[in-house]
């Protein structure tokens, strides 16, 4: 998660210094009782949808397809980059750059759950700890001070 989540949050800090990429504005859901627990189930969705259908799913069906491990690798992982376009060019780079060393790592484990855990672990530090760290230092992440 680690190996993960510090060179994406560096990356975002380059990309804003650089104006490449959007700001993020953590305000979204305000300072209510239910904000916390809504984005830790939220990053339970992600994590449960993302790891099934990516690594799960798409890993035995282009296997049983007859596709190369790498060629899977590649493809799911440009896959995965490709529905985070949205967040802009550093998600494209970061979820590729993850679905590269996750679909990897699947290849030699064949286990899921590993990767369960390190989707929610991860979202749920980015959901839970961007807010906090972009109001403790707004100019590093670009916000309005």
């Amino acid at each position: 998660m680690a190996a993960i989540g510090i060179p994406g949050l560096g990356l975002y800090a380059l990309g804003r210094a650089l104006g490449l990429f959007v700001a993020i504005r953590p305000d979204g859901l305000g300072d209510y009782w239910w904000t916390i627990p809504v984005l830790l189930l939220s990053a339970a969705r992600a994590s449960v949808q993302e790891e099934f259908v990516v690594l799960g799913y798409l890993f035995a069906r282009l296997k049983q397809l007859g596709w190369g491990i790498w060629p899977i690798i590649v493809a799911t992982s440009v896959l995965r980059a490709s529905y985070h376009l949205y967040q802009g060019p550093g998600a494209f780079i970061g979820n590729l750059l993850m679905g590269l060393l996750f679909g990897w790592l699947y290849a030699r484990t064949g286990r899921l759950l590993p990767f369960l855990v390190a989707h929610f672990v991860l979202d749920a530090v980015v959901f839970v700890g961007y807010p906090l760290a972009a109001g403790w230092w707004p100019g590093l992440f670009g916000l309005p001070g």
